[in-house]
């Protein structure tokens, strides 16, 4: 039973997260402690078997990020070479004497079999093996990794847009968005930790010189010093020893150098580097046809090896055979291949194809890309961020999140404002330009693009940076790009309050309220009032412009009512009615005193009788009387205006939402009041009458 639980916890994750300490671990120990020439046999076997392991996982990989633990694997196989280099040096200076298997067979047999026992040969070819490590192999793949290090830094922006971009367009489900953003940051990490790595492998190749020498020089002065051998026989144990430590330790050290190579280097791809190799370098037969003649012709020249070759010529002739017969076999295969998946018909539509519409949408042209994206400083985000909050604290509930993506069918510095699907406003902002508006009192005119603001549709220039100030100076009020599309996003979203609010957040403003008044609410809903009444009676509050932060003072006073009544018209003119503090604090501010226009009394009751007839919902005025209100209203209001007063006209409760509802459309700056939303402590000023010329 101890021998199964034993096993288990072998092959489980708990021996997994202990295997590198124990690798780290060994790799000191044999820095400091002295080693057996048996255990240097399996060390420096173990890191040839390890070097190879790592080429043929580099070969098999996909894509870089399938072995992204590579740059981590580099750093510790190069530690590992280095403290095997220390462990044999240590051996080779003190027991070198003995002979040339000292540090162990696996040294000796690099030393005979690899360099034949010419030490001026071993020493050439283990400095070609380092120079190429050093010069081709490792300083090309870390300025791969530096340069692919950069391009996945400066693609971050553009590939998280695009995550973005089919993320809001339903395309992909949010957990693919995530782990597509992951990716992307795990690459850029990756290819940096790649270009850090290879300086290990640089340092390795520099240090592989380094102790060869060592090992050389040292070894003579330790051989003919301390153990009275002459210089040949020093010379030839100690030299054997160092080119053979030497090229045991720089021959792994160039098959994961490849290895980087092979890593970095690859493009991405559905198949390995060996499908790549063979599919595409050998897979036109046109090439090796050329290839074969050219080689064959080469053949045929007087002094040239003919058998070597005319037999590659003939090899390469031959393939490409082969090739063309099966490139041909295969196309009416490809072709049935090709009906047959045209046969079926298309699949069945399904409730996934209906893709969710964004209550808010923000579409902007490539230009403006910089403006919403976070890399690039992205200040229309944070200023969209602070429109949400200011909403939130004025008209007193949380606007849905506004989706943005880029659309290409935008002109470059167009946008597009969309309510649940549906245009609502556009414009233009022109990235570092500044938009100079005429608010009216502008004493000169500046050069630039005359255009229109597109939030309140006043007259404005566009305007280069160098002529800001005097912009400024003239009495322009003049604003960035990113303002620009912020005040017009503000503004229409302030003005389709109604709209935003949607039953989920009217619950959500009912369990806000609940949390510290929740007998309050259970008396309401769903015992007097259902949900829906009570979003009516929110959005009607809205669409006249009535904040609805006092929550608490709204379901008091619909509670008080609910039982005498559902209809939310009435409903709602018994909470502006409690409300009417709040309402005239909105349009008056400061003062006590209220400036405003009234109606003239015939006028009152010619519409009270109208009212009488049809009630609010049917009533309907005479479109002469309703012209003569209209104008006689817009007179009024603009003398207001020239007053610099706000237009309110204040009329008996029972006409004010009949008025309301008539001027909205004509006159949206107009307030309508009644007599009872008024607090008792302010004081009328009449200014203007309207109907007195009936």
């Amino acid at each position: 039973m101890n021998w199964m639980k034993v096993s288990a916890w072998i092959s489980g994750p708990g021996s997994k997260a202990i295997a590198a300490p124990i690798l780290i671990i060994m790799m000191l120990a044999m820095m400091i402690l002295p080693l057996p020439p048996f255990a240097l046999d399996i060390f420096f076997s173990f890191n040839i078997a390890l070097s190879i392991i790592i080429l043929l996982t580099s070969l098999y990989t996909v894509k870089p990020l399938d072995f992204m633990v590579f740059p981590t694997v580099l750093l510790v196989s190069t530690m590992l070479r280095l403290s095997l280099n220390v462990a044999s040096t240590r051996v080779v200076l003190t027991e070198g004497h003995t002979g040339p298997d000292a540090a162990g067979k696996v040294i000796e047999a690099f030393g005979h079999f690899l360099i034949g026992g010419n030490y001026t040969v071993g020493i050439v070819v283990f400095v070609i093996l380092t120079i190429i490590n050093f010069t081709v192999v490792t300083k090309g793949a870390g300025r791969i990794a530096e340069v692919g290090a950069r391009f996945a830094l400066d693609a971050m922006p553009g590939k998280q847009m695009a995550i973005d971009a089919d993320l809001n367009a339903g395309l992909i489900a949010e957990q693919e968005a995530r782990r597509r953003r992951t990716e992307v940051a795990q690459e850029a990490e990756f290819y940096g930790a790649m270009d850090g790595a290879s300086k290990y492998v640089k340092g390795d190749a520099v240090a592989g010189i380094m102790v060869t020498l060592i090992n050389i020089v040292g070894g003579l002065i330790v051989g003919m010093v301390q153990h009275d051998l002459d210089f040949s026989n020093a010379s030839k144990i100690y030299t054997l020893l160092a080119i053979g430590d030497g090229l045991v330790a720089q021959i792994p050290s160039l098959i994961i150098s490849t290895a980087a190579g092979i890593v970095v280097s690859r493009v991405a791809s559905e198949e390995d580097i060996g499908n790549q190799f063979v599919s595409q370098l050998f897979a036109k037969p046109q090439v090796m046809y050329i290839t074969a003649g050219i080689i064959g012709g080469l053949g045929i020249i007087p002094g040239m090896p003919h058998f070597a070759f005319l037999l590659l010529a003939s090899a390469m002739a031959g393939a490409a055979y082969m090739m063309s017969h099966r490139k041909e076999a295969e196309v009416p295969t490809e072709n049935k291949v090709e009906q047959a998946s045209a046969a079926p018909e298309m699949e069945e539509a399904t409730w996934q194809d209906i893709l969710p519409v964004d209550t808010l949408g923000l579409e902007v042209g490539y230009r403006l890309i910089p403006l919403v994206d976070k890399t690039q400083g992205g200040e229309l985000l944070r200023r969209i961020k602070g429109i949400r909050k200011k909403f939130a604290q004025e008209i007193g509930f949380l606007s849905p999140p506004v989706h943005i993506r880029d659309n290409l069918e935008l002109k470059p510095s167009a946008y597009r404002i969309s309510l649940k699907g549906v245009e609502i406003g556009t414009g233009e902002a022109n990235m570092g330009q500044y938009l100079a508006i005429d608010p009216g009192m502008v004493s000169g005119t500046v050069p630039g693009v005359p255009t229109t603001d597109p939030a309140f549709g006043l007259p404005a220039v566009w305007i280069d940076a160098s002529t800001r100030e005097l912009a400024q100076s003239l009495g322009y009020t003049v604003v960035d790009a990113g303002t620009v599309v912020a005040t017009h996003l503000n503004h229409l979203i302030t003005s389709n309050a109604a709209e935003l609010l949607g039953r989920h957040e009217v619950q959500q403003l009912l369990d806000h309220l609940g949390k510290d008044s929740p007998k309050l609410i259970e008396d309401l809903t769903p015992r007097l009032l259902s949900l829906s009444a009570i979003q009516k009676v929110l959005q009607n509050l809205l669409i006249e412009g009535v904040h609805i932060r006092d929550m608490r003072t709204i379901v008091e006073t619909l509670a008080e009512f609910g039982a005498q009544t559902q209809d939310p018209t009435e409903l709602t003119a018994q909470v502006r009615i409690a409300l009417g503090r709040a309402i005239v604090q909105q349009i008056f501010p400061t003062g006590n005193e209220l400036s405003v226009m009234t109606l003239d009394t015939k006028l009152e009751r010619l519409l009270m009788q109208t009212l009488q007839g049809g009630g609010v919902d049917g009533a309907t005025m005479e479109p002469g009387l309703a012209d003569t209100i209209a104008l006689q209203t817009e007179s009024a209001a603009q003398h207001q205006q020239q007053l610099g007063l706000t237009p309110v006209l204040l009329v008996p409760g029972p006409l004010r939402l009949l008025l309301s509802r008539f001027l909205r459309r004509t006159l949206p700056q107009v307030k309508v009041l009644s007599h009872s939303e008024l607090p008792e402590n302010k004081t009328i000023r009449v200014t203007s009458l309207v109907g007195g010329q009936l």
